[in-house]
């Protein structure tokens, strides 16, 4: 088992159905990298799911005029796991930001220990989750080939600026996780 914690990162509905408009065209092989390294963690995964807040505040109420559909209970489908994540069983952590570096994400991680991102949107909540790690200290390596963005021109400008950031952030793929893993 590797070291550290696997957080897979809004792995939904909304994020996996075509029809919504928030689809990541390549949820699936984003999917298919998470499954890769599941195994490798073991229990030290959490699942995040962004969800709409009650009731927006500040900017979030423009961002919320914007994308309308979006503001559903917790409980609604579009924020729920897909089927074969939600079956998993890993800690859930649920946050209406975009960054998923709530404290409970933080005590999960532990102080001076390292994170693994893998899940959507490359380009908008693992971007937002992996500086605010580095900041506070931890080790954050994100699995470029178990992500998928908005489109793959917004991946991959997201994964070159995260890999800006190392060697506080790492940008690898999950090969390499396994192998380290090993």
């Amino acid at each position: 088992m590797t070291a550290g914690l696997l957080a897979v990162i809004d792995m939904q509905h909304v994020f996996a159905d075509r029809e919504s408009p928030w689809c990541a065209p390549r949820f699936a092989e984003a999917a298919a990298g998470v499954r890769r390294l599941l195994p490798a963690f073991g229990d030290r995964v959490a699942f995040t799911r962004f969800l709409a807040p009650g009731r927006p505040e500040g900017a979030w109420r423009a961002y919320y005029e914007r994308w309308p559909f979006a503001l559903q209970s917790p409980g609604a489908r579009l924020w729920s796991l897909t089927d074969e994540f939600s079956r998993h069983g890993g800690c859930a952590v649920d946050a209406a930001t975009f960054g998923k570096r709530t404290p409970e994400l933080a005590r999960l991680v532990g102080p001076g220990n390292r994170l693994v991102l893998a899940g959507v949107s490359t380009d908008c909540c693992v971007l937002s989750t992996a500086p605010a790690t580095a900041d506070a200290g931890v080790g954050v390596s994100v699995a470029a080939d178990a992500c998928a963005g908005a489109d793959d021109d917004s991946h991959a400008k997201a994964l070159h600026i995260m890999d800006l950031y190392r060697p506080l952030i790492r940008v690898t793929g999950v090969a390499e996780l396994l192998r380290e893993a090993e």
